[in-house]
Order: C-alpha cells, then structure tokens, then sequence
C-alpha cells in the first residue's frame, strides 16, 4: 500500500511541487489541503484554483479537502481519518505587507493554524514526520546590522564571518520582524518545542526566496515569478529603496522539495535550517532584471520607491553548510539562470503566448 502523504497549501508554489514529486517520483497516495486563501490575501491575481486543478488532472492519486487550517475541529477530523504517513506544512499567509493590515488573520493562519496541525499530528500520527515551511523573517531585519560592502549592482557582507551567509545561529531577537515576521515565529518556536518537548520527528525550514515556475507571483510576494510578469506585460515593476540592490538567494521549488524528501527518509526532532539558494544563486533586483531582459528579450519597465519596506533585508543569502552536512546527498540542482528562464516560459504559456 501506498505512503500517504498531507500537505497543507498544496495550491501554492511549495505544496504543488511537494505533491507532484512526492507522488511521481516517490510514489506517495496525496492528500492536499487547501481553500485558496491566497486569492483572499492578494484578490484575484492570487487565485491558486489552476494549480489545483493542475494538481487533480495530472496525479492519479491525489485526493483534494478544501479544509481552513484555522478549523481546529476539522483538522483534527482531517488527521484522524488520513493518518498520513508524511505532513508536509506549508500553507500560510506569506506577505509581511500584507500582515499589518489583517493582523488577526495573519497571526490565526500563521501560528495558530500550525499549532492546530502539530498537535492533530501528536494525536493521529506522532510517528510521521512534520516538515514546516518557515521563513527567514524569523530573523527580523537583525541581518542589517552586519556590516556591508556596496558593489556595483548589489550590496553582500562586508564581515568575513558571513561570506557563506546566514546560519542557523543567528540570533531572532531585539529586532524588527514585521506582524509576519512575529507569527512565523511563533509558529517556528512550537515547531521545534513539539520536536523538543514531545519528540515529534520535525523541522523548521526557514526559506529565503522561494521559487519556480508554478508560483503566482503578486507585488507583495513572489520576488522573481512578479519581476517576470511585469517584464512580460510592460507593467511598471517598483523598486522599494536601498537602490535596487538589495540581495535574495533564490531556491527552485524542486530542490526545496527534493530536501524535504531527504528529511523524511532520516527525520530529526525539532531541526531547524535555512533553506534558500545559498550564495551562488542570489541576486540584487538590479541584476534579476537583466536576467529575465534576457530570457524575455524585453527591456523592464520600473520605478523607484526611495523607502524600503519595513523590516526588509538589505543582503540575505544563506548559509547551507548545516543542510549539506546532515543530508550531504542533497544539494542545489537548479541554478538561478535555468531557475529563471523556467519562469519566463511559464508566464509566457499562462498568457497563451
């Protein structure tokens, strides 16, 4: 009998490409939880629907429930009959934007909703692995306090001790994070206190710019999949201060879901890592638009905006030496060029160019 596998979000950019390789290449039955909440975070260019209906006409065992995380009684309900073998979290409300305006929405999806899946699982399935989607902005913007050097076309560490990025180390406190930032926290704490506390085999993925071509980028999140759109619509794209150079590392949605496979077959309690592109695949926003000119063969059209969002990271690549020693059979398999060239086509097929 098939492994069966929950995932939370399974719509979005990280829970579609978890569904479709956990499926295709490891043969898991498919359990998707999802009631496109993005649509009413972001309004319609936020609708996942397609990803949805791409997920039930392209896996022969996928099976959809259109379940809120916030329900606790119908998370409960949804784990005790399923008991997935696997549950893979990454539902949330992911825009630090977005957070200050919709606070108690923000902080139900983000921390409560994830402490409604922890303990469903302590309940149905203790044994299953949890994996959660976190987020660098646990960090706040502490990481602009490092001393920084300004190149050309982006600003990186100026202090040695950061040239392979941000580790695990880094501290979460004294800093500003963002009413996003502060719910992911929350829920990052009692991911690893139900690994710590109760032994639940999980970890906490705290990802930098996550990406690929099934992300339905919007200008409050989605960096790379936007910054494309735009470029392909002529629509203005805005720069939101520190010059433009302002740096991501970008990781493909498959290398994140490649990790989160290497995690289950060798699962850890209450792990944490930082799951983004590392230094190789980072990049300013300056430099993204010569990227995606170049795939698209369209000039970007922008602006810019001389105030940087709150709590934004001026340089944030991270540091994936802790990932390599733990899972060294993983690693990054789909640079930031091919990465984006992928996005280019993809947005191009979704217009029906």
């Amino acid at each position: 009998m098939a492994k069966k596998l929950l995932v939370t979000g399974s719509s979005g950019l990280i829970g579609s490409e978890v569904c479709m390789y956990f499926s295709r290449e490891l043969g898991y039955e498919i359990h998707g939880v999802d009631n496109n909440q993005r649509a009413v975070f972001f309004g319609p260019q936020g609708d996942t629907r397609w990803n949805q209906q791409r997920l039930s006409e392209d896996l022969t065992a996928f099976t959809h429930h259109e379940v809120d995380i916030r329900d606790r009684a119908g998370v409960q309900a949804l784990l005790k009959e399923v008991k997935p073998d696997v549950i893979v979290h990454t539902a949330a409300q992911p825009s630090h934007d977005r957070a200050a305006a919709i606070p108690f929405a923000d902080f139900d999806t983000n921390a409560v909703g994830t402490l409604n899946l922890l303990e469903a699982t302590r309940q149905a399935c203790p044994e299953s692995p949890f994996v959660h989607m976190s987020t660098n902005k646990v960090y706040g913007d502490a990481p602009n306090r490092i001393d920084l050097t300004e190149l050309e076309t982006r600003w990186d560490y100026a202090d040695p001790a950061y040239s392979h990025g941000i580790a695990e180390t880094f501290s979460i406190d004294q800093s500003k994070h963002s009413l996003f930032g502060a719910s992911k926290v929350a829920a990052d704490v009692m991911v690893q206190e139900y690994g710590r506390y109760f032994n639940l085999p999980c970890c906490c993925l705290r990802g930098g710019c996550l990406t690929g071509p099934n992300h339905t980028g919007v200008e409050l999140h989605g960096f790379l999949s936007y910054l494309v759109k735009c470029n392909l619509e002529g629509k203005e794209y805005r720069v939101f201060g520190y010059k433009g150079k302002q740096v991501r590392d970008n990781i493909h949605s498959l290398d994140v879901a490649r990790f989160m496979a290497s995690f289950v077959e060798s699962p850890r309690s209450g792990e944490v890592y930082n799951l983004g592109g590392g230094k190789d695949n980072s990049c300013s926003i300056l430099e993204a638009f010569k990227w995606a000119e170049k795939f698209s063969g369209q000039e970007q059209v922008h602006t810019y905006v001389d105030e940087n969002r709150i709590g934004d990271h001026i340089c944030y690549y991270s540091d994936l030496r802790k990932m390599r020693d733990h899972y060294p059979t993983w690693d990054i398999s789909v640079s930031l060029e091919e990465t984006i060239r992928q996005i280019v086509e993809a947005w191009k097929i979704r217009a029906g160019n």
